[in-house]
């Protein structure tokens, strides 16, 4: 199935059905179809070949939707392009991506004025909100264009949509997939997060991600839902989003969930219809999921786990639990997983190996970056680079990231473990654990931590609470709370951030 053809079967059933809901605004299935065919048209008309790169910089809103489907129907890749990257980051970015053509809103017009120089391979702008110069507004750059579907040949195995690595170690690396790809993850949503045509789906994290473009808006769009946007998290403004828009199905990152329950202005009332909440990105802390199922109890969990290179690769439906609670669920529908060892061979029943996959799900390549995609393909397998242990059942449980590990006087000891005795201790909101250079020992485990509001805690009292649950060596050697957490957009705490004033001057030492 080619993406453009997701959105015109669902214009064909639907024509006068809400597609998109965003700031009290409504497009159409019929007229999101005409839209993303007139913005095909156009870039077609000014010779947008097969392969070329169309940026994009904005945040979530009715144009971006027009934008993703109309560049999936020429035959081009939308380069989806990080609102939080500083001007040299984006300049990094689009030129590494080659982009040719960039779409951008207008509120990040100093952003793209201060790099613009220093991008060579642009050659036509547009801005969404408002003109500016030269620079043609949106709707009128595709206004009286043809709304017939493009003649361009596509097959489901080129590439069209390119999303960036959240960067939690070193640069941004381009994820190319292709029609087929996102195609295989589109339905797997659909199924394992039972979304249907009846659903009004909250898109609450940045497009500009795998997690609301491909993950939550396609398989939406794919089963004729109406999706309604969020520009900017807001607790407030997602409780009123929910209200009006009757919104009954959302991907959340676990700290928005956090937000939702913690709120002191929490109104169940403005979620009665809220029913299925699917979360990803970070571990949920179970008095998050207990809070939530306390306060909305109609409200079904799924937990899914995947990669921006891979897409959904396990679901943990509501129904397993409590009894797989701590799990990342099981091989979802529609893909092929893996725990193995070293050489690609299936571990063992609670044996430690790497989660890999393989299939139409997994992406095309890191764009341009010949050394690294073929690292990530190993022995028939993509390589997830996170560590975890598979039961008899099939659930998977994640240990940690390999990358993350730490080798304290030769002992390994899984970050991911020390932060789960943490979160068990009532007053740990959030944390992180990493290793930071010793002497000694090489590594040992350091702990930053965000502490709940009004819950008095001491360095004292979790170095203790760790040490009474976990070896010797395990224990934190260092404790530092934190007001907040540096976080990606799709809300894993990075760690490199954290980690780099320990390391900085030194190597690792492994």
């Amino acid at each position: 199935m080619l993406t453009g053809d997701m959105l015109r079967r669902s214009a064909e059933r639907f024509p006068r059905k809400a597609a998109i809901l965003w700031q009290g605004t409504e497009l159409s299935y019929r007229d999101l179809d005409l839209a993303a065919n007139k913005l095909a048209n156009t870039l077609l008309d000014l010779g947008l070949s097969k392969g070329a790169k169309v940026g994009i910089l904005s945040r979530n809103r009715t144009e971006y939707g027009i934008a993703f489907f109309g560049v999936a129907r020429t035959g081009g890749v939308l380069v989806n392009v990080s609102v939080l990257y500083a001007p040299e980051e984006l300049q990094f970015v689009l030129n590494k991506a080659d982009v040719e053509i960039l779409i951008y809103e207008d509120v990040f017009e100093e952003k793209v004025a201060a790099v613009l120089p220093n991008l060579p391979k642009i050659t036509r702008r547009v801005r969404i909100g408002s003109a500016a110069g030269d620079v043609p507004e949106f709707y009128r750059f595709i206004e009286g264009a043809s709304a017939d579907y493009p003649k361009v040949e596509i097959h489901e195995d080129d590439p069209f949509c390119m999303t960036y690595t959240g960067g939690t170690t070193g640069r941004p690396k381009g994820v190319l997939t292709s029609h087929r790809n996102r195609a295989v993850t589109a339905h797997t949503v659909m199924v394992e997060e039972a979304i249907d045509e009846r659903d009004v789906v909250g898109i609450v994290t940045p497009m500009f991600h795998v997690a609301a473009l491909n993950i939550m808006f396609q398989p939406a769009v794919l089963a004729g839902a109406t999706t309604t946007l969020l520009s900017k998290w807001n607790v407030a403004d997602f409780a009123r989003m929910a209200r009006e828009t009757k919104l009954t199905a959302a991907f959340m990152v676990p700290t928005q969930v956090s937000m939702v329950v913690s709120d002191p202005e929490f109104d169940a009332s403005n979620f009665v219809t809220w029913r299925k909440l699917s979360f990803a990105g970070a571990p949920m802390p179970d008095w998050v999921q207990k809070e939530m199922m306390a306060k909305l109890p109609e409200v079904k969990l799924t937990q899914i786990y995947g990669q921006s290179e891979m897409g959904v690769l396990t679901s943990l439906r509501h129904w397993y639990l409590p009894e797989k609670l701590g799990s990342i669920g099981r091989q979802a529908y529609n893909v092929d997983v893996a725990v193995v060892d070293p050489e690609g061979r299936p571990v063992k029943p609670g044996e430690i190996g790497e989660i890999v996959s393989r299939g139409h799900n997994v992406m095309l390549e890191y764009y341009n970056e010949p050394e690294q995609t073929r690292a990530f393909f190993r022995h028939g397998w993509a390589w997830t680079g996170d560590v975890g242990t598979i039961d008899e059942d099939g659930f998977i449980t994640l240990v940690d990231r390999s990358k993350d590990m730490i080798i304290s006087g030769g002992e390994n000891v899984y970050p991911k473990e020390i932060e789960n005795v943490l979160y068990e201790h009532p007053g740990v909101a959030e944390c992180a654990v990493f290793g930071i250079p010793d002497d000694k020992w090489g590594e040992i485990p350091a702990a930053f931590v965000q502490v709940k509001a009004g819950v008095p805690v001491t360095e004292e009292e979790l170095v203790e609470h760790c040490a009474q649950r976990l070896a010797r060596f395990k224990r934190p050697r260092l404790v530092r709370f934190v007001e907040q957490f540096p976080k990606t957009p799709i809300g894993k705490i990075q760690k490199n951030i954290l980690r780099e004033p320990f390391w900085k001057d030194r190597e690792k030492k492994i």
